[in-house]
């Protein structure tokens, strides 16, 4: 799939000022992106961003003292696409097992030329593309020259198209791993392996340690219960660990040769798991809008052991909404809402 020209116009179309368009999850699920149009998209707000033509700040967070649920507030601008945007996400359960958490996100886009909404979505496909694009990217720039072997940790979302995703920037990975908990899981990222790479297969490991010496990349996803713990020690030279959810322990972080953040910001807030004894975390070496845009080093060396920290910037997410808020209203989907009126 080629990626269409957007115009503010264009994105305005179909809406006033009196109602706003909501885009469902169902709504969402059967429009047609492919692999490389998603890293594409997420690749250019990067860029963008970097070229001061964006603004993401710090997202806002809401955590109980209990920790059983985790809220999160995130407003940004993306200035090549001249909208503005809104994205919360609230987690529930996170004492509970996976069946028994909620999880609910939601993006508002509006036009910043008419003033106009553009739509209100469902963010959980936005997530679920945008996460392992941003881990995939960071994998093209940071990984050891001449890299062939990955491992995945976790298939939860996150876990489930991290490997496509890889395959889509590294097509040379010769060797796939995968060290998960749930059967169900496990067969969703084979499945979706498949759907993208029909002759491709992952290998199911259940020895992490082993694994891990093994894997010239290694992206991290897994759930807060998750028994695998990733140290330092286990890691060959040049080897590359990205953390999305869980699976490295800090070590991984204090020991690294150069540490890689998307935000540094993001990570000293949603990071903290990370910390040393003393409660506190390295500094970051580089960010990655700055790597992506050519200005920063990602990797100086083919043996320096990185670190890099996947939080998501909203400019990705906001980015990718757009692109699906535009092929949604070309296909006439969604819901005509009258909210101000």
């Amino acid at each position: 799939m080629t990626e269409t020209s957007i115009t503010p116009a264009d994105t305005a179309a179909s809406g006033d000022d009196k109602h706003l368009r909501i885009l469902s999850k169902t709504d969402l699920a059967g429009i047609e992106i492919s692999l490389s149009d998603v890293v594409a998209t997420v690749e250019g707000a990067y860029r963008t961003l970097q070229a001061g033509q964006s603004d993401n700040p710090r997202k806002l967070t809401v955590k109980p003292q209990d920790g059983h649920s985790v809220s999160y507030a995130m407003l940004g601008r993306d200035g090549s696409r001249n909208v503005v945007a809104i994205k919360t996400s609230y987690k529930h359960g996170l004492d509970k097992g996976r069946e028994e958490q909620h999880y609910y996100t939601a993006l508002t886009i509006y036009d910043d030329v008419t003033g106009l909404p553009v739509a209100m979505m469902d963010c959980s496909r936005i997530g679920s593309l945008r996460t392992p694009a941003v881990s995939a990217l960071l994998a093209r720039e940071c990984a050891a020259p001449g890299a062939r072997s990955a491992l995945v940790i976790g298939t939860g979302t996150q876990g489930r198209l991290a490997l496509p995703f890889l395959l889509t920037t590294l097509p040379d990975l010769d060797r796939l791993m995968l060290f998960g908990t749930h059967a169900e899981g496990i067969g969703a990222v084979r499945a979706q392996l498949r759907a993208h790479f029909p002759d491709r297969d992952v290998e199911i490991v259940t020895g992490v340690r082993e694994a891990a010496s093994d894997a010239d990349v290694i992206v991290a996803t897994a759930g807060a219960h998750t028994p695998a713990a990733v140290e330092a020690g286990w890691l060959k030279p040049g080897a590359l660990s990205i953390l999305v959810g869980h699976g490295l322990a800090p070590s991984t972080l204090h020991q690294a040769d150069r540490v890689i953040a998307t935000s540094e910001a993001q990570m000293n807030v949603t990071g903290t798991d990370m910390a040393d004894a003393d409660g506190k975390l390295p500094a970051v070496d580089a960010e990655f809008p700055p790597v992506i845009a050519g200005v920063a080093a990602g990797r100086r060396s083919p043996k320096e052991r990185i670190f890099a920290y996947n939080s998501g910037l909203v400019v990705t997410d906001i980015a990718l909404g757009h692109r699906f808020a535009q092929l949604a209203l070309a296909q006439g989907l969604g819901t005509e809402v009258p909210l101000w009126q």
